[in-house]
């Protein structure tokens, strides 16, 4: 006769083992992200006459000019070439902050069959 209650096989074990792994999971998360924040990511465009650096919680924080690139009668050309470094930085560190989080999750999907209804 079956028992009523619990889980048959040892499964509360097992649900202590898996807590376990998700905590220790969140803290390596929680260590990556503070890691990447402080991480900077520098792109140039207009054959290195402007730079543009973002830290990896995706803020600005430079942005150099070489005095050649100011043209008082292109200034549409300069402009272009900031938004294109800064674009360029922003997907660098997006790609890290991914790659990151890749590392983190990516044995979460074989879960025997968990990862579906969980959103991995």
């Amino acid at each position: 006769m079956s028992k009523r209650g619990g889980f048959p096989g040892g499964m509360p074990g097992n649900m202590n083992n898996l807590m376990k792994q998700a905590q220790r999971m969140q803290r390596q998360m929680e260590e990556n992200q503070k890691e990447l924040e402080t991480k900077e990511f520098t792109a140039a465009a207009g054959g290195g006459a402007v730079e543009a650096t973002v830290t990896g919680s995706k803020q600005l924080k430079a942005v150099k000019i070489l005095p050649d690139a100011v043209d008082p009668e292109d200034v549409e050309m300069l402009q272009d070439m900031i938004v294109a470094a800064v674009n360029e930085a922003m997907t660098q560190a997006e790609k890290a902050s991914e790659e990151a989080m890749s590392k983190m999750t990516g044995g979460l999907g074989s879960l025997g069959g968990l990862g579906g209804g969980f959103g991995f």
